[in-house]
């Protein structure tokens, strides 16, 4: 898929399996997805944590320091964040992470923001919503950023813009996509939450975003043989 698809690549955490080691990044990460590191901005996720100081993952992409980082891209500027908070020293208001946020945030002057991290603060699968990230998204909706990327639940999943404590706010709420999809296995849905508009736990595939000046597009691309597909268009704030 990768191989088709121009432009800078992004991963929702949990690279490899199980454990995130030196070796899983070589021989499991590297001939596929690898093939594509020069281009790929990565997220960490709980697995890559299983490596002590998460250093498989951060030797192999070079994070000697923090796992957190921005970068722009076009009009748009673009937050990675680390959202195994116990890691990172908190991702609460005061944090190190979310004052380098509030700072990032303040020093951006694009039009348009969107952060990505692997704990979802909403999904209807079966981790379910965490609250970890709830300040974070917060700072995002006050500073009028437009998009959340996450992973963990190993579905598919849209939802509509909303508030930090998920309230509909098609004005200024960020959008959600869950893309848990990359390869390892799928999870169930267990209970749909309020403002889930596209949903999907039986097609691996990857999330492929057009960012405009004014906007973004979205397609779910599917692995070949499954039909599963969701697009779209949203404006920036």
């Amino acid at each position: 898929m990768l191989d088709q698809i121009a432009g800078t690549v992004f991963t929702t955490g949990d690279n490899v399996y199980d454990n995130g080691t030196a070796s899983e990044f070589q021989d499991c990460y590297g001939p596929s997805w690898g093939r594509h590191k020069a281009r790929t901005r990565p997220t960490p996720g709980n697995h890559d944590w299983n490596t002590a100081n998460a250093q498989g993952y951060r030797d192999y992409f070079g994070f000697p320091t923090t796992t957190y980082y921005s970068y722009n891209l076009g009009a748009w500027h673009v937050v990675v964040l680390d959202s195994d908070c116990s890691q990172v020293g908190g991702c609460a208001s005061g944090s190190a992470q979310y004052s380098w946020l509030a700072t990032d945030l303040t020093a951006n002057a694009r039009a348009c923001t969107v952060a990505m991290w692997h704990h979802p603060r909403f999904s209807s699968g079966e981790h379910g919503n965490s609250t970890a990230m709830q300040a974070i998204w917060q700072l995002l909706y006050d500073r009028n950023a437009e998009l959340v990327l996450t992973g963990h639940d190993h579905t598919y999943e849209r939802f509509a813009p909303q508030t930090a404590s998920g309230g509909t706010d098609t004005a200024r709420g960020l959008r959600e996509f869950v893309v848990g999809t990359g390869g390892r296995n799928h999870y169930a849905f267990v209970a749909v939450q309020p403002n889930s508009e596209a949903r999907n736990a039986d097609t691996f595939g990857v999330l492929k975003l057009t960012l405009r000046a004014d906007g973004y597009d979205w397609q779910f691309v599917p692995e070949a043989g499954k039909t599963f597909t969701d697009a779209g268009t949203g404006s920036c704030h």
